[in-house]
């Protein structure tokens, strides 16, 4: 009785085994690539504010604007963005918040890419400094 027992227990783990096995082998590394390639454009569609960066500097003109000259570079392996949603913080000498705006830069920016721009604004009295940042953007 516990041979039988016993025999049968190591001829279940066996087909266990070789069922698990077969299963492995019919995923092919290529379908993983594939799956992992659509995660990360899902991905990079999906946050864009994770894969854009902005950076700039202002000045004034002769007009008392300010003039905003920065640079979008995207981060991303395989999404391109356009339109992109930037924000302008406009800040005084001891950091205090004036006014917050928005500008869109209609570019397309490449996986690897950067985008130059150019803005002017009549800033709000006392402006010290402005900081920019990515609020969004779109996919193509």
């Amino acid at each position: 009785m516990k041979k039988t027992f016993y025999g049968l227990a190591i001829l279940s783990m066996a087909f266990a085994a070789c069922s698990g096995y077969d299963e492995q082998k019919t995923d092919k590394p290529k379908d993983k690539y594939e799956q992992t390639k659509e995660t990360l454009e899902e991905t990079e569609k999906k946050n864009p504010q994770r894969f854009l960066t902005v950076d700039g500097h202002d000045r004034k003109n002769l007009l008392r604007q300010t003039v905003i000259k920065g640079t979008i570079r995207n981060n991303a392996k395989i999404a391109k963005y356009k339109d992109i949603d930037v924000e302008l913080a406009f800040y005084s000498q001891t950091g205090a918040l004036l006014e917050k705006d928005h500008e869109v830069i209609y570019e397309t920016v490449e996986p690897g890419g950067k985008a130059d721009f150019k803005t002017k604004y009549f800033a709000p009295k006392g402006t010290d400094s402005v900081a920019l940042k990515i609020l969004g953007a779109k996919t193509e």
